[in-house]
């Protein structure tokens, strides 16, 4: 019998309460840092829960998107669907400061990325989850898993059912959790190619106000930014689905949501039902956040989040 126990992994069970006796005031502390953070720039909500969502899609809810490069060792930062555009590490790094002051080599970096995205959705008048903790930190990072794994925003419904299918997610968790551009803001290159298309799938009035501050030389405006959602970009509610129904989704992979597909279904009771939205979105968070965390003695707790100790 001991040896079959012995020769079972090391994983422990992620669970709400996992740090109440070892750091009980990090979750107030991430809290306040994160709502002073969106007081300051609104777009941080945003910016944080897609934190979350690009660090639990490489490798599992590791933290491993937080490393920086260095001359022997590359991270996942420069990944095509990371560079000049993943947001919130000063705001991980701010709460990770915090909480070592209070609790030091206790708290996990993964876990501040989990934490900050429920804040962050709470602080854009979005829902609030219960966030399971016990992750550990990752002494690796894939670049190539980066570039692989991470949705792109011209995929098509296909592939983009495939990409969370392969992380354990439904199209229902798939189409719930895209809902999180109700709030933030998108670069021109991301749509200047749907805007100019002519297509049959862009309201023509919503194409040409978007062309405004998005010219079609791609030599310029490249890094303008345009809000996913014209109408409450701050807010986070259920008028992403709304606009895309009115073909009015800024990113094409957006729009694939509604062209007719399987999910086309998900999209208009969205539409109709912010609170369905809202509970579907919470527990799809939950179940992102379980992607393959590391547990127990697995990866480590960093001192800071940008290195490994």
């Amino acid at each position: 019998m001991l040896m079959i126990f012995s020769s079972l992994p090391c994983q422990a069970q992620l669970s709400s309460n996992f740090y109440d006796s070892t750091c009980p005031n990090a979750l107030s502390t991430i809290r306040t840092v994160v709502d002073s953070a969106v007081d300051s720039d609104p777009r941080m909500a945003a910016s944080l829960i897609r934190l979350h969502f690009h660090d639990c899609f490489v490798q599992g809810c590791d933290g491993s998107v937080l490393l920086e490069d260095t001359a022997t060792f590359t991270g996942e930062r420069t990944a095509r669907n990371n560079a000049a555009s993943l947001r919130g590490f000063s705001v991980i790094d701010d709460a990770k400061s915090q909480i070592e002051s209070i609790c030091p080599g206790v708290f996990s970096c993964a876990d501040i990325v989990a934490v900050a995205a429920r804040d962050a959705s709470v602080a854009a008048s979005g829902p609030s989850w219960t966030v399971n903790l016990g992750r550990r930190d990752s002494t690796t990072a894939s670049l190539s898993e980066a570039n692989s794994d991470l949705p792109g925003f011209t995929d098509s419904l296909t592939r983009l059912i495939s990409l969370f299918g392969e992380k354990g997610l439904s199209e229902r968790d798939m189409v719930a959790l895209s809902g999180a551009h109700t709030l933030g803001q998108a670069r021109c290159l991301t749509f200047r190619a749907r805007i100019y298309s002519n297509g049959s799938d862009i309201d023509p009035d919503f194409a040409t106000t978007r062309q405004g501050n998005c010219p079609s030389d791609t030599n310029s405006g490249s890094g303008n930014l345009a809000p996913l959602d014209l109408v409450t970009p701050n807010t986070f509610d259920n008028n992403y689905y709304s606009n895309i129904i009115a073909r009015r989704g800024l990113l094409q992979s957006d729009q694939v949501l509604f062209s007719g597909g399987s999910t086309d279904s998900i999209v208009n009771e969205y539409s109709s039902d912010g609170s369905s939205f809202s509970s579907d979105f919470a527990a799809a968070m939950v179940r992102m956040g379980n992607i393959d965390p590391l547990t127990g003695t697995q990866g480590e707790i960093r001192r800071i989040c940008t290195a490994i100790n």
